[in-house]
């Protein structure tokens, strides 16, 4: 396989990996929506008629959670995540390549790991007991929302094996990576 195929094979599989932030991002972008109906409904209880509901108190906790976990990736994907702009923002593409890769592999993939590994007995744990809210008339489901911590770890690392990918082509120069799905490389 030339270079030119193993570049466009790669390239193939960070758009589909992009593909996955994407779906995931843009689907649960629709719970903030749901947060501030729910929000509204949470403030017209109380001050409009005197009542409360704990449920729908804790679906704001809940929906905001899953926005949080769930949309890191896709964050991550349109270079959203805080970082010293002052140097990425000059710095030439293969800089940026540069930096991108050795932060996904140094920084972003481990702590990806540790979160996924330290999760998974505290998931288990909440399903075993099958975990409900701990204030009378909360939400039961505890141990699903739980279950996203994992699911959080899992998709960032799926889009940080995809940033990976997008900066050793650009640092290998492929034309193809140069004009790819993540902002890294674009001038600004």
């Amino acid at each position: 396989m030339t270079n030119r195929g193993l570049y466009k094979q790669l390239e193939k599989l960070a758009a589909r990996l992009d593909r996955i932030a994407e779906f995931t991002g843009r689907s649960i972008a629709w719970l903030t929506l749901g947060m501030v109906l729910i929000t509204f409904a949470v403030v017209l209880l109380r001050y409009g008629l005197q009542t409360g509901s704990i449920a729908l108190q804790e679906s704001v906790t809940y929906l905001h959670a899953i926005v949080f976990m769930l949309g890191a990736a896709y964050t991550l994907k349109h270079d959203g995540h805080v970082r010293v702009d002052i140097f990425y923002q000059k710095a030439s593409p293969r800089t940026r390549a540069w930096t991108n890769l050795l932060g996904t592999l140094l920084l972003l993939f481990p702590t990806c790991g540790f979160i996924f590994v330290s999760s998974l007995d505290y998931v288990a744990s909440s399903w075993s007991i099958q975990e409900s809210s701990r204030e009378t008339g909360g939400l039961d489901g505890v141990f699903l929302l739980k279950t996203v911590i994992p699911v959080m770890a899992v998709l960032l690392l799926l889009q940080g094996t995809s940033l990976v990918l997008r900066s050793a082509l650009v640092i290998a120069g492929s034309k193809a990576a140069m004009s790819g799905g993540s902002t890294m490389d674009k001038e600004s």
